[in-house]
């Protein structure tokens, strides 16, 4: 008899459908689900993270939605330790659980384990954000050419907080962030099944234009314009938030502002694709296969 306990990681991109089809699944395989969408971990926020409602949900229990406030740093490393730890409790109760989300590292974390990258003082990432708004993007580029050009030339030259982020552990260190990265994968006492979504590319950009109009009609521009005196937070410099911060203080109009939502998060969602695309370990289906993934799930867990 087969006893190995299974993670069932199900990712895509922004507004492909994972939500409807993982409370689906879920109630199928009678197990609980992990999100791993970081937007959607805190209290505050709620139309701008696209967070399920308690109906979505389909009452199946998601662990990590209204997690922590805004004002909590949480790390994908403090993400793998905490869901680590809530793993043996849904195993005890299930023979799987289903892990769901679009946010790449966070994933990555609990699947394969994180690397041993120094805590630095936050007063590193506030200067590093200072200068982006001063300067641009560029002269940070310039800096993780000089002081790590094995990331710079991996990471993705668009994504002002992964620069960021290798910066403020490059000043903090004096160590190259790439130094402390490595592709050695840790053990798991649990197998993973791998499940991407996708959809043709106008279907997609068709669902993410809908669902912002949807926000937008929800009170996506009010939810905003609440949390404007704090968007110095990590939790506030995201697609759905900063465009709006920016309207606020009269960079462009109302118009200008749904356009750049639009067009971020498409981005956005480019961005996610590509970094899933590279892990060859998923299977890729269409969020309608619902048949098909349940057979492919039960084939994996039989081997």
């Amino acid at each position: 008899m087969n006893t190995k306990n299974y993670l069932i990681v199900l990712v895509g991109p922004t507004a492909v459908g994972k939500t409807a089809l993982c409370v689906k699944l879920a109630r199928a395989l009678q197990c609980e689900i992990i999100s791993a969408d970081s937007r959607q971990f805190f209290q505050e926020l709620s139309i701008g993270t696209a967070k399920p409602t308690l109906s979505e949900m389909g009452g199946i229990r998601h662990h990590f939605v209204d997690f922590i406030s805004i004002e909590q740093e949480f790390s994908a490393g403090k993400f793998e330790l905490e869901t680590r730890k809530l793993l043996p409790e849904l195993f005890s109760k299930h023979r799987c659980a289903m892990m769901t989300g679009g946010s790449g590292l966070y994933i990555q974390a609990v699947c394969d384990g994180m690397n041993d990258i120094p805590d630095v003082d936050l007063r590193f990432r506030d200067a590093l954000y200072n200068e982006l708004k001063i300067h641009g993007l560029s002269p940070l580029l310039e800096e993780l050419r000089i002081k790590d050009p094995e990331y710079f030339h991996s990471v993705d030259h668009k994504n002002p907080q992964r620069i960021i982020r290798a910066l403020e552990i490059c000043r903090g260190s004096g160590s190259p962030y790439s130094s402390y990265r490595t592709d050695q994968k840790m053990n798991r006492n649990f197998e993973v099944i791998k499940i991407a979504l996708d959809r043709e590319r106008h279907e997609l950009f068709d669902r993410i234009d809908k669902r912002m109009d949807e926000m937008i009609d929800s009170g996506l521009f009010e939810e905003a314009q609440k949390f404007h005196n704090q968007r110095q937070l990590n939790a506030l410099k995201t697609v759905g938030y900063k465009e709006i911060f920016d309207y606020i203080e009269g960079a462009y109009d109302k118009n200008e502002a749904i356009r750049l939502l639009k067009r971020n998060s498409r981005r956005y969602a480019k961005r996610q694709l590509t970094w899933f695309k590279k892990d060859l370990e998923f299977t890729w289906f269409h969020p309608d296969e619902y048949e098909k993934i349940l057979a492919y799930i039960h084939q994996k867990m039989e081997v």
